[in-house]
């Protein structure tokens, strides 16, 4: 009786929303219907099994150059194989691959509603003088997995592998094609990446939606959930060398035209340059959303961020409170290496830098050049731009049917977190894949804490095991949602 008097009574406020004259209607009436049930799910040992496929791919050492992604291309062909699902593995240049497979729900492949699952097998390079671990070992110390690659993207390749396997196992039947994608050359964007898979095997991946890396899942330190972002843009990616020149010559003279101490000089003024804010609507949106929960002080400096006048002191305040926040509104530059000597009683004639620079997407290079150059003002330094650069993509849409699904499903799986719109300050293979019409979005479904993020590219890259398996089964249950037949 209870029970049915809740029911009636929803349905009168429902009522009284929808015919209430505010503009608010359909907002409040969201949020006074019942929620739905997460999917029923139960992926039995994957979660673990899952964690050993994410181990052995750290130890297949695919640094990149020169790559090696064949070797973990296989590997994961191999788990697919066991499934009994259709698989193939495609060589882009020697020992260069990737893995194709997919799960059709029709007689024919359908790409125009297809969803594709992709993550990169290429990692960055490591230092191991300062890993704690071997960096290859997928060692696991204190409730962690470390490793490089642990969370850049070889727990994403991992995590899509138990999706996918979890349909198939299952005998979900799907509504749309689901396409699985590990692929190569990411982290390097040479020969072998997303563009050479585009270009001659686009009829096997050929998609609508695509769920790639490039989110963030952001747990603060008590282990609560704060907020999923869902890369829906990024920056482009370019490198610029610095150089200075002088006249070589004995150490035991100075000299001031030493370009070592012009480049240093150069570098520090280089640090000091902060370009102007300029927040793309994605990141407005961000703000926007994020303010709903923040304190009301930075609250207040997000909201500013719409007001011309106050825009500059607004992103000056958030960008000291926020390494992410900064870039995610402006142009941002890295210094990131020095080249300079042959030996300790030789005056070099050059001495140069390498500055990875990230541009907000419509953005060209030219002008930050030219401010650069006026804020280093010196003749001995010179500024070359390095062939190659990263894409420059249309944003996905946030109103998109998969978008929407994370929105939904992101309360049930995370109660108290919101779902906000995301700019990854990194680049992605997912910019490649926005050219071709694919509303491609960033969802690093795992969560961590921004310490946790600070070691992806960094020493001792590690992910919490308890955050994998959640992460596995948050993924899972969007994929699912999306695409099981209802």
């Amino acid at each position: 009786m209870v029970r049915r008097f809740a029911e009636m009574l929803g349905l009168f406020l429902i009522i009284l929303l929808i015919a209430s004259p505010d503009g608010h209607a359909q907002q409040a009436a969201a949020v006074a219907a019942p929620a739905r049930a997460l999917a029923p799910v139960n992926l039995g040992t994957l979660p673990a099994e899952a964690q050993t496929w994410l181990a052995d791919l750290i130890r297949i050492d695919t640094t990149n150059p020169p790559g090696n992604e064949l070797a973990a291309a296989n590997y994961v062909a191999g788990v697919l194989r066991k499934e009994s699902i259709n698989t193939e593995v495609l060589e882009l240049a020697p020992g260069r691959g990737v893995v194709v497979a997919r799960l059709q729900a029709g007689a024919l492949p359908d790409p125009s509603r297809a969803l594709l699952l992709v993550g990169h097998l290429d990692v960055v390079g490591v230092d191991p003088t300062k890993w704690t671990v071997n960096a290859f070992s997928g060692a696991v110390k204190d409730g962690y997995i470390y490793g490089r690659g642990a969370i850049d993207d070889k727990g994403m390749v991992s995590a899509n592998l138990a999706a996918f396997v979890a349909l198939k196992r299952a005998g979900v039947r799907l509504n749309r094609d689901v396409i699985f994608l590990a692929d190569a050359d990411e982290e390097e964007a040479g020969t072998a990446n997303i563009r050479a898979v585009i270009d001659k095997y686009w009829d096997k991946i050929a998609c609508a939606f695509a769920l790639n890396e490039g989110g963030r899942v952001l747990m603060t330190t008590d282990g609560k959930t704060q907020y999923v972002g869902v890369q829906a843009s990024e920056k482009v990616a370019y490198n610029v060398t610095v150089s200075a020149t002088g006249v070589a010559g004995h150490a035991s003279v100075p000299r001031p035209d030493n370009a070592v101490v012009h480049l240093a000089a150069a570098i520090e003024k280089i640090a000091a340059y902060r370009p102007p804010a300029q927040p793309t609507t994605i990141t407005r949106r961000y703000f926007e959303r994020l303010a709903t929960i923040e304190d009301e002080d930075t609250a207040r400096s997000m909201r500013a961020l719409e007001t011309p006048q106050r825009l500059e002191l607004a992103a000056g305040r958030l960008s000291d409170m926020s390494p992410v926040w900064s870039s995610m509104l402006r142009d941002s530059v890295t210094p990131t290496e020095l080249h300079a000597g042959i030996r300790a009683n030789v005056v070099p004639s050059e001495a140069r830098a390498t500055l990875n620079v990230r541009l907000l997407p419509s953005n060209t290079i030219e002008p930050l050049i030219a401010q650069l150059q006026k804020a280093v003002n010196d003749p001995q330094i010179r500024f070359t731009v390095a062939p190659g650069r990263g894409i420059s993509a249309p944003s996905s849409s946030t109103e998109s049917e998969l978008f929407q699904t994370i929105e939904r499903l992101v309360p049930q799986q995370f109660p108290g977190a919101i779902v906000v719109p995301f700019l990854s300050t990194s680049a992605t293979d997912s910019a490649e894949l926005r050219l071709r019409n694919v509303q491609a979005l960033g969802l690093m479904p795992f969560p961590l804490t921004e310490a946790d993020e600070q070691h992806v590219h960094g020493d001792d890259e590690r992910l919490s095991l308890a955050s994998f398996h959640t992460g596995v089964d948050f993924l899972y249950r969007i994929v699912y949602e999306f695409s099981a037949a209802k």
